[in-house]
Parts: C-alpha cells; sequence; structure tokens
C-alpha cells in the first residue's frame, strides 16, 4: 500500500439536515502526517475543528457547520470558495452511486481508467448542480484489510477457526485499523470523487464490502468468532468515522435506532423523505435485518412526508427468483462457493418470509396518498430496474452498480436476465417484473454506470448514465 505523503484530504461534505431555512453538514478532513490543520468558514464566519480519531500518523478533523437553504450558497475552505446547491424547495437533482472499488487491486489501477464514471458525474453537476449525492453501499472495498494479518486469512478462508488468543486480537484489531485508514485516506485522495464530493453533501449506507465480502451471510461459526467480532468492530468504527463523520457515541440524528445495532436512518427535506434500511449489522445466514432494524424502518416510513420516499435498499429488493439455483448447490460441488452470494439476496428462500414482510411494509406506505415510494439499490454490478404492482401503480426500483467495479461478462448478464423471464411473485395480488432500461433490449446491462434521479415541476423521473452506452431516455417514475 502506497504511504500518503503530509497532505490535507478533504473537505469530505455529509448531509445533516435541514432546519430553520438553513442546510446542516458536516465536512470531514483527512490530516496526514504534520500538515497544518485547514481552515473553514460558512457564511457566519469560522468554523471550529474538532478532532474526531487518530490512527498512526493519521488524524480525522470534522467540521460542522450550516449555510442558506438556497442556490448558491458556499463554504471556504482554506480560503477557497466551494459552492452547493442547496435549494430543495424547488427542482431537485439526486445522483445516486454504488460499488466503488473492486475486490483485488482497487488501489493499484490507473486512476484515470478507474474513475471515468466520477469524472463524467463532475462535469454533470458542473453543469447543473446536483443537491445530494446517494451512496448505496460498497462504497470501499475492504475485503484485502484481511492480509494485515495470518489470522483474519485464516478466519475468513476458513483454514483454521481455533480462538486467537487477546494478545493476537489486540494486534490483528490495530492492525486493521492502520490499514483501513489508510485505505480510505486514499480513496478519498482520488482527484475525481474528492472534487465532487467536496461540492455535493454525501448520504451513505454500507453494505458487505464496507466490512467484508459476504458479511452477515458467512456462515454462524465464522460470524460469531473473536476475528469475525473483531473484523466487524473496526469496519463499523471505520465506517461511521469515513462516511459518516462522526463516532459511535455520537450518532447524527438521522439514525434511526438508539441502541446503535442497526445503523438505519432516515433524513427529510420538502416533499422527499431518504430512508436507508441497514441491511448488514444484524444479517445472519438466517435474516437480513434484526428486530432493531425492521422497527427503525417501520418507524421512517409511518414519519415520512411529501410525495416521494426514496429507500435505498443496498441489496436490491426485486430481483429473479433464486430458488432453483440454490436448489442445485448441492448437487454441483463447484457451485457450492456461490452459497454466500445467493444467502446475501433477499430473493434466497433462506429470506423468503422476511421478503415478504419488507415488501409489504414497502407497499404500505406506497399506497398512502400522497407518497410513491421508489428503491434504489446498487450490490450486483449490473443496471437494471423492476416494479412491484399495487392498486396505487408501479412501485419502482431503480439499480445502479459499478460506478468504478467492472462490470461482470455479459453472459453472466444475459443468464440472469433468463432467469427473471421465470418471475418472482412473493405477495399474492402484486405481480414482480423486472425490465431493461430504456431503450435497452437485455434485462440487465452490464457497463459501469452511475444513476440520476430528479424532480422537476413536481414530476420524478430518472436516468442512467452507462458508460459505453451513454445516457438513458429518462423514465418516469
Amino acid at each position: 500500500m502506497t504511504t500518503l505523503s503530509e497532505r490535507n484530504i478533504g473537505p469530505i461534505l455529509f448531509f445533516r439536515g435541514l432546519a430553520e431555512a438553513r442546510v446542516h453538514l458536516a465536512a470531514l478532513v483527512i490530516q496526514c502526517g504534520n500538515c497544518p490543520a485547514p481552515t473553514v468558514s460558512d457564511d457566519q464566519g469560522p468554523v471550529t475543528a474538532e478532532p474526531l480519531a487518530r490512527c498512526g500518523d493519521i488524524q480525522l478533523l470534522r467540521f460542522q457547520f450550516s449555510l442558506p437553504a438556497r442556490s448558491g450558497a458556499a463554504y471556504r475552505y482554506n480560503g477557497a470558495r466551494y459552492a452547493l446547491n442547496a435549494d430543495f424547495q424547488n427542482d431537485v437533482r439526486l445522483a445516486f452511486v454504488a460499488c466503488n472499488g473492486k475486490e483485488r487491486g482497487d488501489q493499484e489501477r490507473d486512476p484515470v481508467v478507474r474513475n471515468v464514471m466520477w469524472r463524467r458525474l463532475g462535469s454533470e453537476h458542473a453543469r447543473a448542480a446536483f443537491q445530494l449525492l446517494l451512496h448505496g453501499g460498497d462504497q470501499i472495498y475492504a475485503d484485502e484489510m484481511l492480509h494485515a494479518h495470518p489470522v483474519a486469512l485464516d478466519w475468513i478462508q476458513r483454514r483454521d477457526l481455533s480462538p486467537p488468543d487477546a494478545g493476537t486480537l489486540a494486534i490483528l484489531e490495530q492492525r486493521l485499523r492502520a490499514d483501513l485508514f489508510q485505505r480510505y485516506a486514499q480513496l478519498y485522495a482520488q482527484t475525481d470523487p474528492a472534487w465532487l464530493m467536496a461540492r455535493v453533501p454525501s448520504l451513505c449506507i454500507w453494505d458487505d464490502h464496507d466490512i467484508c465480502d459476504g458479511w452477515g451471510s458467512l456462515s454462524a461459526e465464522q460470524l460469531d468468532h473473536p476475528v469475525g467480532h473483531t473484523v466487524f468492530r473496526v469496519a463499523r468504527e471505520c465506517f461511521l468515522l469515513f462516511q459518516q463523520a462522526c463516532t459511535a457515541e455520537s450518532l447524527p440524528p438521522a439514525f434511526l435506532d438508539p441502541t446503535g445495532s442497526s445503523l438505519s436512518w432516515s433524513v427529510q427535506t420538502p416533499g422527499l423523505s431518504i430512508i436507508a434500511p441497514d441491511l448488514r449489522s444484524e444479517r445472519r445466514p438466517d435474516r437480513v435485518m434484526g428486530l432493531h432494524g425492521h422497527r427503525a424502518l417501520r418507524r421512517a416510513l409511518h414519519r415520512a412526508r411529501g410525495d416521494r420516499i426514496l429507500v435505498l435498499s443496498s441489496v436490491p429488493a426485486l430481483g429473479p427468483r433464486l430458488s432453483w439455483v440454490e436448489t442445485l448447490l448441492p448437487l454441483v460441488p463447484k457451485l457450492r462457493k456461490y452459497e454466500d452470494d445467493l444467502r446475501d439476496q433477499w430473493q434466497s428462500r433462506a429470506h423468503r418470509v422476511e421478503w415478504q414482510s419488507f415488501l409489504r411494509d414497502l407497499l404500505e406506505s406506497h399506497a398512502a396518498p400522497p407518497a410513491a415510494v421508489t428503491v434504489l439499490s446498487g450490490e450486483i454490478h449490473l443496471a437494471t430496474r423492476g416494479t412491484l404492482d399495487s392498486a396505487v401503480g408501479p412501485l419502482h426500483q431503480l439499480v445502479s452498480s459499478g460506478v468504478t467495479h467492472p462490470p461482470p461478462p455479459e453472459a453472466y448478464a444475459r443468464g440472469l436476465g433468463w432467469l427473471a423471464r421465470f418471475g418472482a411473485s412473493p405477495l399474492p395480488d402484486h405481480r414482480l417484473r423486472l425490465h431493461p432500461l430504456p431503450q435497452r433490449r437485455e434485462v440487465y446491462t452490464a457497463e459501469r454506470n452511475y444513476l440520476v434521479v430528479e424532480r422537476q415541476r413536481q414530476q420524478w423521473r430518472a436516468a442512467w448514465e452507462l458508460e459505453v452506452g451513454g445516457r438513458t431516455p429518462p423514465l418516469l417514475i
């Protein structure tokens, strides 16, 4: 891993909410080495730096401030002016991204090639500014941090599951934390995403690669293992620091579970509620969310206001039937390695009852005027869309995945499309259908992509930006 030079990385903006005609923000700055602390000021004057955490020669500083909720609001960082579109009363533009990395060798990639879609997204913002940047999971691929200590590799590869002694676990925790601090710092130091994240406030929910591949769908023996507990604890700490600009002791008001067992959150702006259920913290092989997560989701749905509810389900809520594939696993030994991947999906037969309950919760809110529910998802490194029929009109799901992750082979996408033909209607009288993107033939598009969701003159629409295919026609939702 490349050593970071003495510099300040950031600012990375995070959305804290609206109150009294002001947008409330937190700016995270990663201070490396002995670099002097930066200065931040809003329209009311200088903002005090808050030390958030330190690991080795990396210190995290947080600046909390607010700006007038209008177009052209601005703050200053080291004297330079950074403009924001903070007008949430009128037309709204939201960008959605997911899967910002890859499992192996992400840091060795040429940034020019890696960040093509980030650069394109930044150019789009320069033409027509976004109010929010929504991150749907896998903002970082932390998998390779397990190379920081042999016991972590033994644990993930199931070579040795004997419990390490306390001293070994303490060293493991230190190495994982140091490695993950470095990885986040190097991620945020990349020019193209950094430019955008300094000008558009982010809202993030995590998925498995923010912890490690398949977290929660691994065996119970691995999840309950002392190494598993250590991996999760460090990943959770770093998710809160680097993707929320907070600590476990000071969760922002948007978080819905006061116990912290679930990191679900919800924010509201005029006419719009955004809800992000946490599908990882309480996940087990036989469940996606626990009691805290489901309670948090239902509470957020009942409190939602406005004509649109966006639900960030990091794992797609609508997808092809997987029970046939799962049935084949015991019969074909070569397929058993995919068991965790299938168990990760809402459509796994292990989650069917919970999946039905989740969809009923969404449909209940979707059927309550004037709100309409739209689900945004990532995770699968493809772009697609789906609908769930209801008496008041379809509930839309928009999947955008792979802002930097390479797309899977076309044959994989076609195979999923073949499964989608057989349909899967988990709820009576609510047909589930998967569709190609506008003006595309295949259900799944295997290209890197991002999604833009807009409200224009009170009408909502969405469009995908595809690396090769370019912009899709807008889809009314």
